[in-house]
């Protein structure tokens, strides 16, 4: 028996990297997954990864995850996998609003204007309006039941400097959605996160050569380390005490007591400080 049976989640974004991570987590402890991606089948990209393998892997380790061939920049298309999870499982316990797209040809030891434009349309578009959008969708189903999880995968971008002003905006952005729509939603009894992960050993960055991009995984996390973090907030009976709030995978890991999948704990992003006020008169004298 899994900690998460019964449960039924959406993550979006998931064929590689932290969102697999977070799928295959979730489906190993019970949870039955609906995951989004554009990417089918191996070889359709030319990274690693894909519906089809996300799948497999939970399947290798007792999980039921369904894949959904799904663009984010398509609200129809979104909307339709929320509809057919509510029609399918009769709810939704938790969203994970992980799908982001940073460009296949950004080099990020260039400056920002020496890039494209695109990395700005790209990161805000897949990445900051696809969380709103799936939130929008989430939150009436969720406001049925009287409760739920919408879990918004982040990073330290949005305080410290990390890889591209872009990316930067767009996870502070996603840190304020996160804070807001859970303002609105808290009194319903759903409730939201931002998630920070650290240094992740994603397929997309242990294809690259550590020499050439100085690389160093030590302390780094393993994709399904987020997966814990999330699920510990989903299964705490005070979950609504963290509602808006910013929270890195190693501090929950120190407050919950889970390791990553071998047993270690990563040293973890770094700390994203005290909440910050909703108003202006919650200021106080700061």
């Amino acid at each position: 028996m899994g900690s998460l049976d019964g449960m039924t989640a959406i993550v979006t974004g998931a064929t590689r990297g932290v969102g697999r991570g977070v799928a295959v987590e979730l489906a190993a402890q019970g949870a039955h997954v609906t995951i989004t991606g554009r990417t089918e089948r191996e070889g359709d990209s030319r990274w690693p990864g894909s519906l089809e393998s996300t799948i497999e892997e939970a399947r290798a380790l007792g999980g039921t995850v369904e894949g959904v061939v799904c663009d984010h920049r398509d609200d129809e298309q979104v909307g339709a996998v929320f509809a057919r999870v509510e029609k399918e499982h009769g709810g939704l316990d938790l969203l994970v609003n992980n799908a982001f797209l940073i460009p296949d040809d950004m080099d990020p030891q260039l400056p920002f204007w020496e890039t494209g434009l695109d990395c700005w349309d790209d990161m805000h578009q897949v990445g900051v309006r696809s969380a709103y959008v799936g939130t929008w969708y989430a939150a009436p189903i969720m406001l049925r039941q009287k409760r739920g999880m919408i879990a918004f995968v982040s990073s330290e971008g949005a305080r410290y400097y990390t890889l591209h002003p872009a990316y930067g905006a767009a996870k502070s952005a996603l840190d304020r959605t996160a804070r807001d729509c859970g303002h609105e939603l808290g009194p319903h009894g759903v409730m939201t996160a931002a998630i920070w992960p650290s240094f992740v050993t994603t397929e997309r960055l242990l294809a690259l050569d550590p020499v050439e991009w100085n690389l160093d995984f030590d302390g780094a996390e393993s994709p399904r380390f987020a997966g814990r973090g999330i699920a510990a907030i989903l299964t705490d009976p005070d979950r609504m005490k963290k509602n808006g709030r910013v929270f890195t995978t190693r501090a929950l890991a120190d407050e919950y007591g889970f390791t990553d999948v071998d047993g270690s704990l990563p040293s973890g992003a770094a700390d994203p400080g005290p909440p910050a006020p909703l108003f202006p008169e919650d200021a106080g004298d700061a």
